[in-house]
């Protein structure tokens, strides 16, 4: 079993949403025990705990629903700061049609995944693009939004709402109510987090970059308007300031790197680049501004992952000709981060670019034209392509990439360099996100991205976000584990960092301007590439 199914398979321990079967005697003459403490009591035997509550919300039809069900109920119960609440009661027979929900909250595309109490196996999956996108592409734009009178309102309205459509699809076709959700977790970067819960980021992105919270408290789910059972525990991971949120502290517990000896990376590229290194006895983490272009967000022709979008190109090594795959082999329509990351690095082992990005003219033959002064390389024609239109990579779109392929191989490199690391030290590095599952790395070793390091070494986990929400979901110990986690990290800020700026100039070139650095990349140049070099 490799580390993604490891991850993805977190055994369950005791958890901390219960569902108990209790067959309460009835009250008599002779046992005047009040409603609330009968269930306390059976409650508390069977957790073997006398630390037992019940929220003052559900005693109002407490009487009621005993008496209907001959004292016969399924109570579910959370566990927090030592204490066992109440949730709800359902009918005895209730067995198997119990749910929790694990969401991660990113700032492009929010994924929920239905998880069954009893089993803690996958009932259901759904993701969708954040509505927010439509107040703003970047958080920063959600950010100063939230700033306006109803914005964060708003803000966080069209989340809610858009979550709560996509959890009553899920439960519908299980057959049940809402109500049947008892729990769910939320993991997302530190705005994210804040919009999720309602809250003001507005000093997130000003000096000194101060979050209203760090650690937010378990809400119910009636607070933030979540359409699922009213009592139902939500968790929201911490985050530590800022610039790393819980989903990067889900990550790390998806990836288990805070259990392991040897010293590994993880690595997230979203809208950020974030970066973790450590062990089981330290973690250090940083982020920085290398997200966009690979996502494909910077390339006129770039797209988020989806059907029709190029995520692998090669090019033949004799014939010259552009083998190109798209995602459900649909016509081309853009192309993703991976395909971006994939086509540059193919241009420049064909000598097709040089070492500063640029392209050569007399390699490039026909597919180079101008346009407004400005040079593409035709990748897809007219006829091929899904859109109708030619599909092209401009000199912009590359220098575009490699500045943030530069910021990429920087924060490694910096991060490294604090802990007194190599990176050929480095025995795992873990890549998480959409990116990660997409991604060849021996083309992002090739452009200079990642480290030239063995190709084993490269583990791709998919969507840490979400794995580790799910896993702190159904497991106490995980649950546990994420605050353990968050006190364990120590955060480098790359902004007042002067390494950072003179290690990025070096890596603005392909793959590096110490050509030592990445062996392998030198073993593919071909000679025409070599003869086009002009930088020493």
């Amino acid at each position: 079993m490799d580390e993604k199914e490891k991850a993805q398979n977190t055994p369950i321990d005791t958890s901390w949403i219960r569902a108990l079967s209790l067959n309460l005697i009835p009250p008599s003459l002779g046992d005047n025990t009040a409603d609330a403490d009968r269930l306390i009591k059976a409650a508390g035997l069977q957790l073997d705990s006398d630390s037992v509550s019940i929220p003052f919300a559900r005693l109002a039809g407490l009487p009621k629903t005993l008496r209907n069900s001959g004292y016969r109920t399924s109570a579910v119960f959370f566990k927090d700061e030592g204490r066992w609440q109440l949730i709800d009661l359902f009918p005895p027979e209730t067995d198997g049609g119990l749910y929790v929900a694990a969401v991660d909250l990113g700032s492009s595309t929010v994924v929920v995944r239905l998880l069954d109490l009893a089993s803690g196996e996958t009932r259901d999956e759904i993701s969708f693009h954040n509505p927010q996108i439509r107040l703003g592409d970047d958080i920063l734009t959600r950010i100063h939004y939230a700033g306006e009178p109803g914005g964060l309102a708003e803000l966080q309205g069209l989340l809610i709402d858009r979550l709560n459509e996509a959890l009553r699809a899920m439960v519908e076709l299980q057959g049940v109510e809402p109500r049947a959700i008892v729990g769910m977790t939320a993991a997302g970067n530190t705005a994210m987090t804040h919009f999720f819960l309602g809250l003001d980021p507005y000093w997130i992105c000003r000096e000194p970059y101060i979050p209203v919270v760090n650690a937010p408290s378990m809400v119910a789910a009636s607070e933030p308007g979540i359409g699922i059972n009213a009592q139902a525990p939500v968790l929201v991971f911490p985050n530590v300031g800022s610039y790393f949120g819980g989903d990067l502290i889900a990550g790390i517990l998806a990836s288990g790197m805070m259990d392991q000896d040897e010293v590994s990376f993880l690595v997230d590229v979203g809208t950020n680049a974030e970066v973790v290194v450590g062990n089981r006895d330290w973690l250090m983490a940083c982020a920085g501004a290398a997200g966009p272009a690979l996502e494909g967000g910077v390339a006129n022709m770039g797209m988020m992952a989806g059907p029709g979008v190029i995520d692998r190109v090669r090019i033949d090594p004799e014939s010259d000709r552009f083998r190109i795959n798209t995602i459900d082999d649909q016509p081309p329509m853009g192309i993703c981060g991976s395909g971006l990351i994939d086509l540059t690095a193919a241009l420049f082992l064909k000598g097709m670019i040089d070492l500063r990005g640029k392209f050569v003219p007399e390699r490039c033959g026909e597919r180079l034209t101008d346009m407004d002064g400005i040079p593409h390389f035709l990748v897809v024609t007219a006829e091929a392509s899904g859109t109708g239109q030619a599909l092209t990579l401009s000199q912009p779109d590359i220098d575009g990439l490699i500045r943030s392929k530069a910021a990429m191989y920087t924060i490694l490199n910096t991060i490294a360099n604090t802990v007194n690391i190599s990176l050929n030290e480095i025995k795992r590095f873990y890549v998480a996100g959409t990116f990660g599952s997409y991604i060849d790395p021996q083309s992002a070793i090739t452009i200079g991205m990642i480290p030239d390091l063995p190709l084993d070494r490269y583990v791709s986990l998919g969507n840490t976000s979400l794995i580790g929400a799910a896993a702190a979901l159904v497991s106490a110990e995980a649950k546990k584990d994420i605050h353990c986690i968050r006190d364990r990290i120590t955060y480098l800020e790359l902004n007042v960092n002067q390494e950072f700026m003179n290690l990025f100039s070096a890596a603005k070139f392909i793959p590096h301007t110490d050509r030592s650095l990445f062996p392998s990349v030198k073993r593919q140049v071909s000679k025409e590439n070599i003869k086009n070099e002009n930088i020493e």
